[in-house]
């Protein structure tokens, strides 16, 4: 993926004035987002399906995120959260630094290859399938965010005198790119099933070293 950063994503919209929301219903509508989004793509999922899956109204759907684009943007920041917690980027640093890389490492890879991440891979890469402004809220939401919260975690570290880096927001674009590796793109492709968990151990103990080796204070 690009490992530019774009231009910042604009502020989500606040709910308007009236009672407060049902959280237990927010709730209920981003699993049911995230499923079917993350199933069946942008465009071949309704606003009527998200609320049916979710047991409530259409209205309420739209009482709590305003558009299609915004529970979009949101289910995916939530599905990265959930297996890319913050508490995985623990600031200031605590515990073997390899060992937080390691972890940070097989959790990434976990959620980058998972059949419903390439899927939505593939669709952002198909021309035609899906909107530019759709492509930047998915960055943002996804990619951009999980950089971002990695290079505080980077700095951290940087600060403790752990690792030596001079351009923190590039050593985290190395390497979640290095994590990705061949096997990412070969499995977008459809030329290669997902590895075994030794293969993936390798794969990940070897970019832990290799980003050590260069920025290892």
């Amino acid at each position: 993926m690009s490992l530019k950063n774009p231009a910042a994503a604009a502020p989500a919209q606040s709910p308007g004035p009236g009672r407060p929301k049902d959280l237990g219903k927010r709730a209920s509508i981003l699993d049911a987002a995230k499923r079917l989004f993350l199933e069946q793509g942008y465009q071949g999922v309704s606003m009527d399906q998200i609320a049916g899956e979710a047991g409530v109204s259409k209205l309420t759907v739209y009482s709590h995120f305003g558009d299609k684009e915004t529970l979009f943007s949101e289910a995916i920041a939530a599905k990265c959260r959930e297996v890319l917690p913050d508490d995985l980027f623990v600031s200031p640093p605590a515990g073997p630094l390899r060992e937080q890389l390691r972890t940070i490492g097989h959790a990434f890879f976990s959620l980058i290859t998972s059949e419903e991440a390439i899927s939505i891979h593939r669709m952002m890469n198909t021309p035609g399938t899906a909107e530019h402004s759709l492509r930047q809220l998915f960055w943002n939401a996804g990619p951009r965010r999980v950089q971002e919260v990695f290079a505080v975690f980077l700095q951290a570290h940087v600060d403790e005198g752990r690792l030596r880096i001079d351009d923190v927001p590039l050593a985290a674009s190395q390497f979640f790119s290095l994590l990705k590796g061949e096997l990412h793109p070969l499995m977008a492709c459809g030329l290669c099933e997902a590895p075994g968990p030794d293969e993936v151990d390798r794969h990940i103990d070897a970019t832990v070293e290799f980003f050590l080796r260069a920025y290892g204070a």
